[in-house]
């Protein structure tokens, strides 16, 4: 059940170090391997390389296979266990983890089962699943487990750390739970909470009371009393809470604020993966070196934060070519930017065809960001927020990437830093609260408009698509021109050859962004456009306003067409 290999270089090497990867042992299912005697601390990752996103989860049982109480299961509502020895370190991209340190454990804790659930989507459509362990110390990949592709089941204890004489092993388990992360939790002697928190909008500090006293037929002074309440509860709202405490006033009130944008849209409870592609061309230095593109950075944060169980967003940066930089969170977003132009040299072009492909490959990795023509289903989708001050040097390719991911759960939110016929004027008194709807070019919201999205619960009936689209199943017409009452101003083309266009972009024109606004060809309209000439001068609540413009009428189309799950 043992074999040695060459082991793939970690693809997260940005993410708490790359590990030593010289051989690896890998075994199969129901296999083990000794862990080294001196490997105290170790790190497990759960990987994948498509499908719906995963949450990693650890569960401490002692040798009769249950756990001592709800504070022995660590996940992302609970991310460290009483006495801190076992820790969920959260996730970054297709990758997520728990670190033990096993020499701090409980003399009565004997197991460590670690888990992965899909938020109800079944197994079967995760690519690539796998599990390792890392030595902390080392950094050596001590053993690897390729899970065997799967079929109904929304949960599964991937493997276990186990102590025998003394001495601990990693044990490959694959054994999976139809009845997803609660009922796999439930069957280790967990408490689930039936009944959801609603999710926070409005974060506010939290007090948070001291432990209950045990029980007095509690078993023994060993386990830890449960933290809180008397059950665990896996709704994922509650995370908003505690992720935002310590954090500044400053990115409280962004989350806030992201919040209020998210709730009139009927989105409160939406979830999806966010990506911020930020043009790295030198004619941007200035606003490097401004700060305005650090504020922009904490502002898509915001929204991350409400849309993203991990409240991360991937950030990708592009010139001449596309580059991957890895997440953006509440743990390090203070000085990212510096850190990012530290590294990475301003570019002398502009391609907005790498970044799209970069992040196209990234979230779907089996396109390797080519052709597409037939729908692309997914649990989750991806918000894409792409800024950039030029126009692009290759449009055709990007007209294909535009055109190619309209049949991928990915929408495309661009924004231009300059001037346009869609130019937005900031408001330093716009009042995000009494707009049901955006209001800019001085277009006053719907009185009386129905607020959400079609399709969702209480809304009004709509029409199929967009007028003049033909039923599921036949070719989809080309969408009709998009009628601009909130930006004034209509499409145009780019015009003109390359000096043209080398020309456009040194004057900050950006009709070729428009262009793709309402490209024919397209399986759905999976983009926007707005520009401002100051992006520091927009306030938060106008900018994510904009930001959910259309986005929520393609969240619709695409749960509709197929890309997404139809609730």
């Amino acid at each position: 059940m043992l074999a040695s290999r060459a082991a793939d270089r970690c693809p997260s090497a940005r993410w708490r170090g790359r590990p030593r990867v010289d051989r690896v042992t890998t075994i199969t299912k129901g296999g083990n391997v000794p862990l080294p005697a001196a490997a105290g601390r170790v790190r497990v990752e759960v990987g994948w390389s498509g499908g719906p996103n995963l949450d990693a989860a650890a569960l401490l049982l002692t040798s009769a296979g249950k756990v001592r109480s709800d504070a022995d299961m660590v996940f992302y509502n609970q991310p460290t266990s009483a006495e801190g020895s076992v820790r969920h370190l959260g996730k970054s991209g297709t990758r997520d983890a728990v670190a033990a340190d096993l020499a701090a454990l409980p003399p009565t804790i004997e197991t460590i089962a670690v888990t992965a659930s899909a938020d109800g989507a079944p197994f079967s459509q995760v690519i690539g699943l796998s599990v390792q362990v890392i030595d902390e110390a080392s950094g050596a990949v001590v053993a690897r487990f390729d899970v065997p592709p799967a079929g109904t089941e929304t949960a599964f204890v991937l493997g276990e750390l186990y102590k025998r004489n003394n001495a601990w092993k990693f044990r490959a388990v694959g054994q999976g739970w139809a009845s997803g992360l609660a009922g796999l939790a439930q069957d280790y002697g967990i408490s689930v909470d039936d009944d959801p928190a609603p999710a926070v909008q409005t974060p506010q500090p939290v007090h948070t009371p001291p432990p209950a006293a045990p029980a007095p037929t509690a078993p023994a002074p060993t386990a830890p009393a449960s933290a809180g309440n008397s059950s665990i509860n896996m709704n994922k709202g509650v995370r908003l809470e505690k992720q935002l405490r310590g954090q500044p006033p400053t990115m409280v009130k962004l989350v806030k604020k992201a919040g209020i944008s998210l709730e009139k849209k009927g989105l409160s409870d939406h979830r999806a993966r966010v990506a911020l592609c930020l043009d790295i061309s030198a004619s941007m230095t200035n606003l490097y070196r401004s700060g305005k593109v650090q504020e922009l950075c904490e502002r898509v944060l915001g929204l991350a934060v409400q849309f993203d169980d991990d409240g991360a967003c991937d950030v990708f940066t592009f010139g001449t070519g596309g580059y991957e930089e890895g997440p953006l969170d509440l743990r390090n977003y203070g000085g990212w930017v510096q850190n990012l132009v530290g590294r990475r040299r301003l570019e002398g072009g502009t391609n907005y065809n790498r970044a799209m492909e970069a992040v196209r490959q990234f979230y779907f990795p089996e396109s390797k960001g080519g052709p597409r023509n037939s729908p692309r289903f997914d649990q989750l989708p991806v918000y894409v927020m792409f800024v950039t001050d030029g126009q692009t040097t290759d449009q055709d390719g990007t007209r294909n990437q535009v055109t190619w991911s309209s049949y991928e759960p990915l929408f495309w939110q661009f924004m231009g830093l300059g001037q346009s016929s869609r130019n937005v004027t900031p408001d330093p008194n716009y009042d995000q609260t009494k707009h049901a709807v955006p209001e800019f070019g001085g277009q006053p919201a719907q009185q009386g408009a129905p607020v959400g999205y079609p399709g969702q619960p209480g809304y009004p009936p709509a029409q199929q698509g967009y007028p003049g689209q033909p039923p599921q199943g036949q070719p989809p017409a080309d969408p009709p021109k998009k009628r601009r009452g909130l930006f004034g101003g209509g499409g145009g083309g780019t015009g003109g050859g390359f000096a043209a266009r080398l020309a456009a972009m040194a004057t900050g024109d950006f009709k070729f962004l428009e262009e793709l606004d309402n490209l024919p060809g397209r399986y759905l309209d999976n983009a926007n456009f707005f520009s401002v000439a100051d992006p520091g001068a927009l306030p938060d609540g106008q900018l994510y306003d904009l930001m959910m413009d259309e986005y929520p009428g393609w969240v619709a189309q695409a749960r509709q067409q197929g890309l997404l799950p139809p609730h």
